[in-house]
C-alpha cells in the first residue's frame, strides 16, 4: 500500500483538480492512502472532507502582494511550513502538487525528504509556487501549452474535471441540443427563455455582483431568466420572478449546459469546465495577480465561444446595452461542448506512477 499526498489548497481552482486526481488514483489503487495538505483557513476544509479524503494542516505562508514589513516574517513562516510538510511526507511515496500557498513548502519538503514530486499547472501563466517546484522535479504536467521556460517540456494533460462536469459531458455528447433543454428544465427555468448564469468563483465577486444587481430588472423585462451564484462571502439578494440567487451552486454541470450566456471570472477551472459544457461566456478576469486569467480565456475567444471584458469596463449600463449582442453571439456559437479535458486526471495518475517507479 502506497501513501500519496496531494497539495493544492486555498481556492477551488487548486482543490477541484486535486480532488479529481485523488478520485482517479483511488479508482486505480483502492488500497492506497490518500492525504491532502492544507491550511486551517482554506476552502479545502470544506471540500476535502466532504469528498471523503483525509486532510492535514500546515502553517500558512501568507505573502502580501505589496511590499510590507510582513515580508520579514516570510522566512520564519516558510521554515515552519516546510518542517510540518516534512513530518507529513515522512511516510509518503509520492507528492502531487497543484500550486497555491500550501504547495511551495510541500515542494521543498519533498526535495529534502527525497519523495517523488509531480506538479500540475492549470494556468497558462504559472504562479510562483509551481515555478519554484518546477526547479525541483522533472515530472511536470500542464493543462495547456504554457509560455514558461520551466514548463517547456511538461506533459500536456488538460485540466482534471469535477466528476459531475465530466459525467454531464458523457451524458450530453450524443445530443447536446436536447441535453441543454433538459438541464434548463431540471434547474426550474423556462425552456424557451434565454438563461444567463452569473458567478464570480467560490467566494463570489463584488464587482460582478454589483453590475448584475443594477441589470436584473432590465433583463427580466426582456424575458430573460437569471441564475446568480453570488458567493458564500456575500449577502444573498432577494430572488423574484425569473431571477434566482444562490450563495453557491453544486449542480455546475446543469448550470453550464443550461446557460445561453455565462458571465464569470476566467480562472483555469472555470475555463476548462466551460470549454467542456458551455455555449458562450463573457469573462471578466480578476484584475490582480499575474494576469493569468486574461491568458486563460484567450483560446475560448479564438474559438468563438467567449468575449473578454476588463473589470474597469464592467457596469450595469454595459450589461444592459450589450446583453442582446452577447446572446446573439451565443446563438452562433458551437452547440456542442468539448471532451479534450476528460482524460486529464488519468494522465496525471500515470505520470505519478511513473515518478514512483523511478524513485
Amino acid at each position: 500500500m502506497a501513501t500519496v499526498v496531494l497539495a493544492g489548497g486555498g481556492t477551488a481552482g487548486h482543490i477541484e483538480p486535486a480532488l479529481a486526481v485523488a478520485r482517479e488514483w483511488k479508482a486505480s489503487h483502492p488500497s492506497d492512502r490518500i492525504v491532502f495538505i492544507g491550511t486551517k483557513s482554506g476552502l479545502e476544509n470544506a471540500l476535502v472532507p466532504q469528498a471523503g479524503f483525509e486532510l492535514v494542516h500546515i502553517p500558512k505562508v501568507a505573502i502580501s502582494r505589496r511590499a510590507s514589513t510582513s515580508w520579514l516574517q516570510i522566512p520564519i513562516m516558510l521554515m515552519a511550513a516546510v518542517r510540518a510538510s516534512q513530518s507529513i511526507l515522512s511516510e509518503a511515496d509520492l507528492l502531487i502538487g497543484f500550486g497555491g500557498y500550501v504547495s511551495g513548502p510541500a515542494y521543498i519538503a519533498a526535495r529534502f525528504s527525497r519523495v517523488p514530486l509531480v506538479i500540475h499547472e492549470a494556468n497558462v501563466k504559472p504562479g510562483w509556487a509551481n515555478r519554484l517546484g518546477a526547479l525541483l522535479t522533472p515530472y511536470l504536467a500542464v493543462a495547456h501549452h504554457v509560455e514558461s521556460r520551466e514548463f517547456t517540456n511538461a506533459l500536456i494533460t488538460g485540466l482534471p474535471l469535477r466528476s459531475d462536469v465530466a459525467q454531464a459531458y458523457h451524458d450530453s455528447n450524443a445530443n447536446f441540443s436536447d441535453s441543454r433543454k433538459a438541464a434548463k428544465k431540471r434547474l426550474g427555468f423556462e425552456e424557451n427563455s434565454p438563461l444567463i448564469f452569473i458567478m464570480g468563483g467560490s467566494q463570489g465577486s463584488i464587482a460582478i455582483n454589483a453590475a448584475v444587481s443594477g441589470s436584473v430588472d432590465a433583463f427580466l423585462a426582456k424575458g430573460f431568466s437569471i441564475l446568480h451564484s453570488v458567493g458564500k462571502a456575500n449577502e444573498l439578494p432577494h430572488s423574484h420572478g425569473a431571477y434566482r440567487s444562490v450563495p453557491y451552486l453544486e449542480a455546475m454541470g446543469d448550470a453550464y449546459l443550461a446557460s445561453d450566456l455565462i458571465i464569470a471570472r476566467s480562472g483555469a477551472v472555470t475555463c476548462s469546465e466551460f470549454r467542456t459544457l458551455g455555449r458562450y461566456a463573457l469573462f471578466v478576469p480578476l484584475p490582480i495577480g499575474n494576469g493569468e486569467q486574461f491568458i486563460n480565456a484567450r483560446s475560448l475567444v479564438s474559438d468563438g465561444r467567449a468575449a473578454i471584458l476588463e473589470q474597469s469596463q464592467l457596469s450595469s449600463k454595459y450589461l444592459i446595452e450589450n446583453i442582446d449582442a452577447l446572446l446573439t453571439k451565443s446563438q452562433n456559437a458551437p452547440l456542442n461542448g468539448s471532451g479534450v479535458e476528460l482524460d486529464a486526471a488519468a494522465k496525471i495518475v500515470a505520470l505519478g506512477e511513473h515518478a514512483m517507479g523511478n524513485k
